[in-house]
């Protein structure tokens, strides 16, 4: 099995990786970080929760570092990440802090929710990689505020995200901006037709990197407790008294949705703090801070906020309401069970979600074991599958549910 010190990456990077921990890349590593190295340009499905934003940053910081000469000040932007959320953007500029931090090389992040002033500020001073939410950059040129000349690497992270957020106009007039000159990464879970043609005006003859598409981490254990829609929260203030899971990431479908039962579960004696598209960058770094530092016990987030999450050793992630779209169940649980760790993933399911779950289940091509709880169970929900079947049963063939989709709103602006 390959090893970090077998990739040929620079001595600081080596160092920053060996104090991290990690020993062994992971498949996405294995196979990127040498193509990256190589000069290709590079276009990679992996799923959440595969360590898939050190497969672009070690390689891009090990070129950044080769190639690196003293510059005049200010300096010019060298690289460029896209992300499709504020948090994501976050996460990822902490990588490139975290890997680079033997290295003389600055960072700094861009998104909305926040004063433009401080990111001018910071813009002016000069900075050698961005990482950028595409709404508040493109305000950013509009302004003459960043400029790209002499840019060598553009990232686009959770491709397929972006797309779905409607930031597809936004990313094209930035590429307009951009010099033809340089390597391009794609980072996306799903290769769609509109991921195909946005990546055709882009990559130059890609290497193409799959590992895992649309399968959730074998780590993680599935369960789905079929239960009445009334009785969901309750049953959730149950399996978290009972099984004493001291941090919790609950999914919910809405905005409001997530601020009620935070309310909730605070009168059952469970703290908790809701992260959505509503909060303010302040509001939302500080609930995330607290969740990390164990301050609050649950940290109930929407769909927005489920690809940015980066939080080590999340041992319980809950569908309090399952998706519309079958592909965000395997981002969402892939919020536990990182790094080679275990992890459990549990599902709340009412009798009216059950086309969703077999979307899902059709999706992950394996049936998530039931459990019922006395008391609480929905046999609708139950789909005659036996109690307790184990997670990678094979399931029946049957015909697709109706596929659900949702509209959904720029974030990051």
């Amino acid at each position: 099995m390959q090893t970090f010190e077998q990739i040929a990456l620079s001595a600081p990077l080596q160092r920053a990786v060996a104090d991290q921990g990690y020993t062994t890349p992971t498949p996405v590593q294995a196979q990127a970080i040498p193509l990256v190295l190589a000069g290709h340009d590079v276009m990679a499905a992996a799923q959440t929760g595969t360590g898939k934003t050190a497969a672009f940053t070690l390689p891009m910081l090990h070129h950044m570092m080769q190639e690196h000469v003293e510059r005049s000040h200010p300096r010019r932007v060298r690289a460029l990440v896209l992300t499709p959320t504020r948090e994501l953007a976050a996460q990822v500029e902490e990588s490139v802090r975290t890997y680079g931090k033997y290295l003389p090389l600055t960072s700094t992040v861009i998104f909305g929710g926040v004063g433009l002033n401080p990111q001018i500020t910071k813009l002016k001073r000069g900075v050698d990689i961005v990482i950028a939410c595409p709404g508040r950059l493109l305000d950013l040129i509009n302004r003459g505020a960043i400029e790209f000349s002499g840019l060598e690497f553009l990232v686009l992270d959770e491709a397929d995200r972006m797309l779905d957020m409607g930031f597809i106009r936004d990313i094209r007039k930035i590429l307009t901006r951009l010099p033809k000159q340089r390597q391009n990464l794609m980072f996306s879970a799903t290769f769609s037709n509109d991921i195909k043609k946005l990546a055709s005006g882009i990559m130059n003859q890609p290497k193409l990197v799959e590992v895992a598409r649309n399968q959730t981490v074998a780590k993680i254990v599935q369960r789905v407790y079929p239960v009445g829609k009334s009785n969901k929260r309750a049953l959730l203030s149950k399996l978290i008294k009972e099984g004493e899971w001291p941090q919790v990431l609950v999914f919910m479908r809405t905005k409001h949705g997530a601020n009620r039962l935070t309310t909730q579960l605070d009168h059952d004696g469970i703290s908790a703090v809701a992260i959505h598209g509503n909060k303010s960058q302040n509001a939302r770094t500080k609930a995330l801070a607290d969740f990390k530092q164990g301050k609050v016990s649950v940290l109930v987030a929407t769909d927005i906020a489920a690809r940015g999450l980066d939080i080590d050793q999340l041992p319980h992630v809950v569908n309090y309401e399952l998706p519309n779209v079958p592909e965000d169940y395997v981002h969402r649980i892939g919020r536990t069970g990182r790094a080679g760790r275990d992890g459990l993933a549990v599902s709340l399911v009412c009798h009216e979600e059950e086309p969703l779950l077999r979307d899902i289940e059709k999706l992950i091509r394996e049936q998530i074991a039931r459990v019922t709880v006395e008391g609480f169970g929905d046999a609708a929900a139950g789909g005659g599958v036996p109690r307790d079947r184990e997670p990678n049963h094979p399931r029946p063939q049957r015909n697709r549910g109706q596929q659900h989709q949702r509209r959904r709103r720029p974030a990051g602006r």
